[in-house]
């Protein structure tokens, strides 16, 4: 067996244990394989909150820091990111070495297809070789695997990453979000955040890809707390049933119109656009049902993408949506947003500044950037949900061959 296979081998077998292993122990089982491989002495997992302002460290530690929350035998002890190195290594994707009181201290980043996770935390007794780095990023990478893998079973990391406790609303609205907030691709990178409201307004993003397509909705339903939150559940459920049975564009949004129209009282409506990607060529069909347009950054100038537009979802059932087309071209940056976003911008939030500010930055970045500038202008005291959703077009994938 050659070095490369062996260390192949080495690392299936590492996921197997982390995947097979309650959660917090896939902590202690990678520990154990850095203690073994590369001498570590401190090995710790943080993993990002559903703030996306801080990490929450896990532990089975017999002490607790001021802070931390504990369930059994389980700690979750949260570390504001602001100026860390862990804000460093989740936006930047790149591993960190530091050296403080005679220690090496390595951080890499827990990341799966783009969904930054959080991050490992490694201390050594020595500045470590470049084959040390490459086994403390492998075992981040099945560390990735393994907390994916785990949420499907375990509330644990649920648990962990509540750093503010849920109404039943902003319970039910999680749910609708997708499981990973960004997403890379050959053809594109995307993420979503959605900021809420003391009172759940409702707002959702949604993504799925095919092999030829890369499904998109941003939607806001009319209302605040579990009344929108059903509403934002009917539509959403409906738009899902739809894309996996199969139907077109049109087919698929009048359906969930109707849908929505059936199971609401009138005058209920929920906005939104609900778009397909065609990843061959870059060119976007969508559904514009009342929504605030959406904001392209082209070549450094920034300018809304003026759709026509079609009365909300579930007002009138039976009605049809036209299907509208642009094309992006590569290196293009497309966001959605709810009105949550736009309702402040003209006295408060400059959305050009911030896109201007992150060019170089991932999606992840705008996302969290415009984010928390809508909720400083707000003063933390959000009316409505803020929901943005931020593409970034690379250019269609070389032709097979």
């Amino acid at each position: 067996m050659s070095v490369n296979e062996q260390g192949r081998a080495e690392r299936r077998s590492l996921l197997a244990r982390i995947d097979s292993a309650p959660p917090v122990d896939a902590v202690e089982i990678a520990e154990n394989e850095l203690v073994d491989v590369v001498d570590a002495r401190d090995v710790s997992l943080l993993i990002a909150d559903y703030s996306g302002r801080c990490v929450v460290r896990f532990d089975r530690s017999s002490w607790a820091s001021a802070g931390a929350r504990q369930r059994g035998t389980d700690l979750a002890e949260p570390v504001a990111l602001a100026g860390t190195v862990y804000e460093q290594v989740l936006h930047s994707q790149r591993i960190d070495v530091r050296e403080i009181d005679g220690a090496a201290w390595v951080t890499a980043p827990v990341t799966v297809r783009g969904d930054a996770l959080g991050v490992l935390e490694v201390r050594l007794p020595e500045r470590p070789t470049a084959e040390t780095l490459t086994e403390i990023t492998e075992v981040a990478h099945a560390f990735g695997y393994a907390v994916v893998a785990n949420r499907r079973s375990t509330d644990l990391f649920e648990w962990g990453q509540r750093t503010v406790p849920f109404t039943l609303a902003a319970e039910i609205q999680r749910r609708l979000l997708p499981a990973a907030f960004s997403c890379d691709a050959r053809q594109f990178s995307l993420a979503g955040w959605l900021e809420p409201a003391n009172d759940v307004g409702g707002d959702t993003f949604d993504y799925a890809l095919d092999r030829e397509t890369l499904h998109l909705s941003i939607t806001d339903a009319v209302g605040n707390d579990v009344k929108a939150a059903l509403l934002a559940t009917v539509l959403v459920g409906s738009l899902r049933n739809g894309r996996r049975r199969g139907m077109d564009l049109a087919e698929q949004v009048r359906t969930a119109n109707d849908a929505l129209a059936e199971h609401s009282s009138t005058g209920d409506f929920v906005t939104g656009q609900v778009a397909r990607v065609d990843l061959r060529d870059g060119t976007v069909t969508i559904v514009n049902a009342g929504h605030p347009f959406p904001i392209l950054l082209r070549e450094g100038r920034v300018s809304e993408v003026e759709l026509d537009i079609d009365i909300p979802f579930g007002l009138y059932p039976g009605r049809g949506f036209r299907l509208q087309r642009i094309t992006l071209e590569p290196r293009d940056r497309i966001l959605f947003v709810t009105d949550g976003v736009l309702d402040r911008n003209s006295a408060h939030v400059d959305v050009p500044a911030v896109l201007a500010s992150t060019t170089g930055g991932h999606p992840r970045q705008v996302v969290h950037e415009l984010s928390d500038a809508v909720s400083a202008a707000a003063g933390g005291e959000l009316r409505d949900d803020s929901t943005v959703l931020c593409l970034d077009w690379h250019g269609p994938a070389p032709a097979a061959g």
